[in-house]
């Protein structure tokens, strides 16, 4: 009975070669049987790193830019001429909708940073 348990374990510890399909050891590197090179295995949704904070924050910024970005070209204030038209509602609705969802990101950003 132990032995079935000691095999379930052996298993556990084994995957399968990309190339040769063979049974190897999930440690290692490289194939003992065709000597090929063998991929990382992803670790599990518990193993793996925490997201990176603050992102809310960064994305705020960057939507503020591209809404500044394009208000700048849309609005006419650039010495360029855009090869066509560009309709009043972008300048006058859309960009500053796209700033101030950026605005909002930033304070939520903010708010979950300071709740930490």
């Amino acid at each position: 009975m132990s032995s079935g348990t000691t095999v379930g374990i052996e298993q556990a510890a084994l995957r399968q070669c990309v190339h040769c399909g063979r049974q190897v050891p999930s440690d290692s590197t490289q194939c003992p049987n065709c000597r090929e090179a063998l991929p990382a295995v992803p670790l599990p949704a518990s193993e793996r790193p925490e997201p990176q904070k603050h992102t809310e924050i960064r994305r705020g910024l960057l939507s503020m830019l591209a809404a500044g970005v394009v208000h700048y070209f849309a609005g006419g204030y650039s010495a360029m001429d855009l090869p066509f038209p560009i309709h009043p509602v972008v300048t006058v609705y859309l960009s500053p909708m796209l700033f101030l969802s950026g605005l909002g990101l930033i304070v939520y950003g903010f708010f979950t940073w300071k709740k930490e």
